[in-house]
């Protein structure tokens, strides 16, 4: 829900009265049983939000089986007040079910006809360059139609953090149409599918924040969309905390490279799958590159990019993948506030 806080911060500046109290957006996640279970002996919410779980979820690792961590992450529904309300993707099914599980008023949101704020036609947007610049898309809701347009980012994740943030515009009775305003500029957090120029005129999909495989496999789609570029470049790094599911998930991340990406590069011992799945899938081995951490591949890309490459660099936190945007990209005065990780710990550490 990292997602929210960004855009929340929009919306509060255009939308809450002075006679509203402030709010506080926190992001909740797990990393092993019982995590949830003891945030919400303390934790009292307003709203809840659930985004996404997807079919092999973050941070299984520690889990016996993904229904143990789907039941651990509805925990978080138990923290709502009487008068709270709960806000969930009607596009992920496990979500969905949450509705049953709590009396309080929800909204739902997604693709999926049904939803009380429904988005349709996402697609990136091009200036008359034909560059990339962004995305648009189409949200309903309570019988109005609103075009909205978020420049900087790419992304069905945008779309889907969109979608629940006017989700939640709406069930507070906000202004639909200055909540639609305030996304179009808002302040885009660092790693996220962030749009950054580089050098040699290549463009960057700046996906370093973290990875899983429902957002890598996401991440390389919109990667394949993107019309009127040169090569379209993939920098995957290792995918942590998978457990017992590590092996295949990086196999089919190398699959679905396959398909969206001209050139792979991996990073890390993990990432060895990912070659495999493309090489399995047919892509040729002299379109793949493998090395053993960033730093490595930061080195081998600066020399390797061409004019007009789009290169999408992802990764685990711990693989520290900004180290790779941070050598392409053409910024280099502003790279602080543009990139994940920039603050000093994060960067004495090796």
């Amino acid at each position: 829900m990292v997602w929210f806080k960004n855009i929340f911060k929009g919306l509060w500046l255009f939308l809450v009265p002075h006679k509203y109290p402030k709010w506080l957006v926190l992001e909740v996640g797990i990393g092993k049983p019982g995590d949830m279970h003891h945030t919400a002996s303390w934790l009292k919410t307003d709203v809840v939000i659930i985004t996404a779980i997807g079919e092999t979820p973050a941070h299984i690792e520690f889990f016996n089986s993904r229904k143990n961590l789907i039941d651990e992450k509805s925990k978080l529904v138990k923290t709502l007040k009487k008068d709270g309300f709960l806000i969930l993707n009607a596009d992920d099914e496990d979500v969905l079910t949450l509705k049953t599980k709590s009396k309080n008023q929800t909204m739902t949101y997604g693709f999926k006809e049904g939803a009380d704020v429904l988005g349709s036609g996402d697609s990136i947007f091009y200036d008359h360059n034909g560059t990339p610049k962004g995305i648009i898309f189409r949200a309903d809701e309570g019988g109005n139609s609103l075009p909205v347009i978020i420049e900087g980012v790419f992304g069905r994740n945008h779309v889907y953090a969109s979608l629940g943030a006017l989700a939640l515009s709406s069930i507070l009775k906000f202004n639909m149409l200055l909540a639609v305003n305030s996304l179009k500029n808002y302040e885009v957090s660092p790693g996220r599918m962030r749009l950054l120029n580089g050098i040699k005129n290549c463009l960057i999909i700046d996906d370093t924040y973290n990875s899983s495989p429902f957002a890598c496999e996401s991440a390389l789609k919109t990667l394949g969309e993107v019309k009127g570029i040169g090569r379209k470049i993939a920098i995957l790094g290792d995918m942590l905390e998978l457990g017992k599911h590590t092996e295949e998930a990086h196999r089919n991340i190398g699959k679905i490279a396959k398909e969206n990406a001209d050139i792979l590069i991996v990073v890390g011992p993990r990432a060895k799958a990912i070659k495999e799945g493309a090489l399995e899938l047919g892509m040729k081995e002299s379109r793949i590159f493998e090395f053993l951490d960033s730093n490595e591949a930061g080195k081998f890309i600066k020399t390797f990019i061409e004019n007009q490459d789009l290169v999408l660099v992802k990764g685990s936190q711990g693989m520290r993948m900004e180290r790779i945007v941070e050598v392409i990209l053409l910024n280099q005065e502003n790279k602080s506030n543009l990139l994940v990780r920039q603050d000093e710990e994060w960067l004495k550490k090796k």
